[in-house]
């Protein structure tokens, strides 16, 4: 085989395309997964960094720091090496859905928290005022024009959820990532059309959601121009 691209390099590969197949399949798992989770934790530590009490704040801006301070390759190895020998043993898959999931918590929380300020104080007001609890007034008024506004940001770390699963590759996760490498090096060293495909794979699940996201945020922003018309022409006099 001559060149890093000759077409008996692809004839493998096809013959072996089930390994890739199994990789994607693990990828998809363990990125929904990880998404579930993501939005459970980004959802609760949201609804912490605006909620009036300092304890709760506090809590939610530690979490926050921690996991956006530190690599997520960092907290895979303490997960997989240190955990152990404490007697805390997890399979990849639940290392792979658990790091990933907290790591992409911690943004989609802060996701929430700007989604929530965005919507004018005076709601909150108005429904304390009708009789609603803090939470009734979340779950009733702010939370449903919230996630209006999140969904493209939210699409977008998902996206990067997607591909940070790749991590996984690095303790032998079973991933898409993890295959492709393996058999291209246990194999015939066909290293490009791995990557390629692995590649052109990540691609078939992250740019379906990042063409969706880009038209959601033009759809929020002509209806808010049509809303606001002035504030629409003043904007558009200014550049």
């Amino acid at each position: 085989m001559n060149g890093p691209f000759a077409a008996l390099r692809w004839v493998f590969l096809w013959r072996d395309k089930s390994a890739f197949l199994e990789g994607f399949g693990m990828t998809i798992l363990v990125s929904l997964g990880a998404l579930l989770l993501a939005l459970a934790l980004g959802i609760i530590f949201g609804l912490f960094s605006t909620s009036a009490k300092k304890a709760l704040k506090g809590i939610a801006r530690v979490f926050v720091e921690f996991f956006q301070n530190t690599p997520l390759v960092v907290q895979v190895f303490f997960v997989y090496n240190a955990l152990p020998y404490v007697g805390i043993k997890l399979d990849v898959f639940s290392i792979g859905m658990l790091c990933v999931g907290i790591y992409h918590g911690a943004y989609v929380s802060e996701v929430v928290r700007a989604g929530i300020t965005s919507i004018p104080r005076g709601q909150m007001d108005a429904a304390r005022s009708q009789g609603f609890s803090y939470l009734q007034a979340m779950r009733y008024i702010i939370l449903p024009q919230t996630v209006t506004i999140v969904l493209p940001p939210l699409a977008n770390q998902a996206v990067n959820l997607i591909k940070n699963t790749s991590v996984l590759a690095l303790i032998a996760g079973g991933d898409l990532m993890y295959r492709a490498d393996s058999w291209a090096s246990n194999g015939t060293l066909s290293y490009g059309p791995a990557y390629i495909v692995t590649g052109l794979l990540y691609f078939l699940l992250c740019f379906p959601m990042v063409t969706w996201a880009r038209r959601h945020e033009v759809k929020i922003k002509n209806r808010d121009i049509q809303a606001h018309p002035a504030e629409g022409a003043a904007a558009g006099g200014a550049k």
